[in-house]
């Protein structure tokens, strides 16, 4: 087992996924869940997300200094899929949270759980014990802005300002909006973070102690902590549950190589959308036209396990994939990835690389981690889906990003993509 750290740079926290062996902290945790149930989780996620775009986009439908974190995967829940540990309070408490692009707001479960709290791998975080927690009030113009950080408006308990957040697999968490000491690493701290300190919380968190919202609100910790980061940020998602990736704050210690690509059609969103503009399988670009992928938009999020694309590009991509892939034999399908193979009799094995090319001609060739998934030796899958509908949102995925280096420059306007230092 190989659970080597991210870069040793002050503003560097450790990623590991949540169900995998280089998660110390989760000793006793609970069973893993079933790759099936990921993929439905993942597929509950994806749904929220469009449903989420489509309503703020008018289309209703059904459907400078840096800090680093080492990065872990919690395997797939409707919230996200890799777990930082921080600290929260004085004295200090360590928490194991998801962290994820595709939300904004921050909490943790905390006594005296008026409610309910689902068990967790450490001991719940106590403000009644803490020198530096304190309420936020109802009248506080702060406690409004919790409904674009939340997609909820706030509530009032006497005089105390209530959040509440739900995530697409219906999980969900209420409680005290509150302020109390952040501490990232032992250098990096930060007074008056505003997060939300759960009374009922309840859903597919596993045992890590709440989120982390890495999204673009003014809520989000990369706003909150842009006076010393730059709203920069940067991560790489290791290639296995038994190796560790890392989150890293601010430009400092960003290694070299990284390609920028614009965010777009971001204004007022939580989500950072890139352009897409051709893929790329075996050295050969599939005839796509753009349009296809403008007509959806696309983004990224750290969150959802399987890139979703639009139905032309993901035919033509299976279609190329499947044509250089037919020297092994098939399997069946694995709930939404319907290319798969049985590789069981195979000690080496040949894939097509597949490559991304987004906007400003920037070209992203993915990890054998990144194309191909697997149920178990006999049922191997091209890690991708179609979307159903050709204007649904597509979503580069957590799988995808794999060994990368993923780089947000949000004041910049840019994300970037390097080869990253974990595998």
């Amino acid at each position: 087992m190989l659970c080597k750290s991210g870069p040793n740079t002050k503003s560097t926290l450790e990623v590991v996924h949540r169900h995998g062996p280089c998660n110390q902290r989760g000793k006793g945790k609970v069973n893993a869940p079933t790759i099936t149930e990921i993929l439905s989780h993942d597929q509950s996620r994806v749904n929220s997300i469009q449903s989420r775009l489509d309503f703020s986009s008018g289309k209703q439908s059904l459907r400078s200094s840096k800090t680093t974190l080492p990065a872990k995967s919690g395997s797939s829940l409707g919230a996200g899929n890799y777990i930082v540990t921080v600290g929260l309070g004085t004295p200090k408490k360590d928490l194991s949270l998801i962290f994820d692009t595709g939300s904004d707001f921050t909490w943790t479960q905390c006594q005296p759980c008026v409610k309910y709290c689902y068990k967790q791998q450490e001991t719940l975080l106590d403000p009644s014990t803490s020198k530096t927690y304190s309420n936020i009030s109802c009248n506080s113009a702060l406690c409004s802005q919790l409904s674009s950080a939340t997609g909820n408006s706030p509530g009032c308990s006497t005089s105390t300002c209530l959040y509440a957040i739900q995530y697409g697999d219906q999980s969900f968490s209420i409680g005290f909006f509150g302020k109390e000491k952040l501490t990232l690493t032992n250098s990096d701290v930060f007074d008056n973070f505003f997060f939300g300190c759960g009374q009922n919380n309840r859903g597919l968190f596993g045992r890590t102690a709440g989120l982390l919202g890495l999204g673009r609100d003014k809520l989000s910790i990369v706003s909150q902590t842009a006076q010393k980061y730059g709203q920069y940020f940067s991560y790489c998602l290791p290639s296995t549950s038994s190796r560790t990736g890392y989150l890293t704050f601010g430009k400092s210690g960003v290694p070299s190589g990284v390609a920028f690509t614009p965010l777009s059609n971001s204004q007022g969103q939580s989500f950072y959308f890139i352009d897409i503009t051709a893929i790329i399988v075996g050295g050969t670009k599939l005839s796509i036209s753009p349009t296809v992928f403008s007509n959806s938009g696309t983004i990224i999020d750290s969150g959802t396990v399987i890139t979703r694309l639009p139905p032309a590009a993901y035919s033509a991509l299976r279609a190329a994939f499947r044509q250089q892939m037919t020297q092994y034999p098939t399997a069946p399908a694995l709930s939404l990835l319907d290319t798969c193979y049985d590789l069981s009799k195979y000690t080496t094995v040949s894939i097509p690389k597949i490559s991304f090319l987004f906007n400003g001609n920037v070209r992203v060739g993915l990890a054998f981690s990144g194309i191909l998934y697997a149920g178990s030796a006999s049922q191997v899958c091209l890690a991708f889906a179609g979307n159903s509908d050709a204007s649904a949102v597509g979503i580069f995925g957590n799988v995808q990003q794999k060994t990368l280096n993923v780089v947000y420059d949000v004041a910049g306007g840019k994300l970037g993509f390097g080869p990253g230092s974990c595998s």
